[in-house]
């Protein structure tokens, strides 16, 4: 399969401390990546300079084939981004919203309304298109936030915490949502998370960071296998624990 995100030795430091030092990543077309790791990681870093909102020190990254630093517009129409917080007009309607994504992002009449019925009806955003983003809860803020993300259609999708308070049978949904993306659509998908057991019902590959580097690439299956016998709790919770605390092997070592 083709790879549609490839990142080369990232690195970024704030004055005496490197935040992201040295991370690579390559996520092929029907791959969901989670990529994962503790408080102050690295990992919203990382996310932010995949998707160009922060400029790396050095290391490179393309997302559909196309260069970040050489072509960044075309890069960013090859891409849908969820950012933490899912930032919006709070004042704008929801429908109206979109409408102005949709419009953003080239689409004009009625090409932008097939659009944004189509997100809408992917994220079940229905009751809430005439209430203003303000009013809305933290759960359909989100959803209103994966909408924008997908509206255009793109081959590449990094999700910053997606299912982040939506209710169980929204994550449910939404969680169903990133696997067709990856399968059946072909889309490389980074998701960011701190559910462990998202990882395991979503994800093809997990990527753990830890301390600005990358400490573990491999299958949810490979990494929980290795939770010791008899450790009790979740497997990937023992694991994800032990790796970030240096008590495990880092992943080829």
């Amino acid at each position: 399969m083709a790879t549609l995100i490839e990142a080369k030795d990232l690195r970024k430091r704030f004055g005496t401390i490197h935040a992201v030092d040295g991370v690579s990543l390559n996520v092929s077309a029907g791959e969901v990546l989670g990529f994962l790791g503790p408080n102050g990681a690295g990992k919203s870093t990382t996310m932010r300079m995949l998707t160009g909102f922060l400029e790396a020190d050095s290391g490179s990254v393309q997302l559909a084939g196309i260069a970040l630093d050489v072509d960044p517009l075309e890069a960013r129409r090859r891409m849908g981004y969820l950012p933490e917080g899912a930032p919006a007009y709070p004042d704008m309607k929801v429908r109206d919203f979109l409408m102005f994504i949709a419009q953003a992002r080239g689409f004009l009449g009625a090409e932008a309304r097939r659009r944004v019925d189509e997100a809408v009806d992917r994220i079940h955003l229905q009751q809430v298109l005439g209430q203003s983003i303000e009013t809305l809860s933290k759960g359909f803020k989100r959803r209103v936030g994966l909408a924008q993300a997908i509206l255009h259609d793109p081959p590449v999708l990094i999700l910053d915490e997606p299912t982040d308070g939506l209710d169980p049978n929204q994550k449910h949904e939404v969680r169903n949502l990133i696997s067709e993306m990856g399968a059946s659509q072909g889309k490389a998908i980074v998701l960011s998370t701190h559910i462990l057991e998202e990882v395991e019902a979503v994800c093809t590959r997990a990527v753990i960071i830890n301390k600005g580097k990358v400490v573990v690439d491999e299958a949810p299956q490979t990494l929980i296998s290795r939770a010791p016998e008899g450790s009790g709790g979740s497997a990937m919770d023992v694991v994800f624990r032990s790796v970030t605390s240096g008590d495990l092997e880092e992943a080829g070592q």
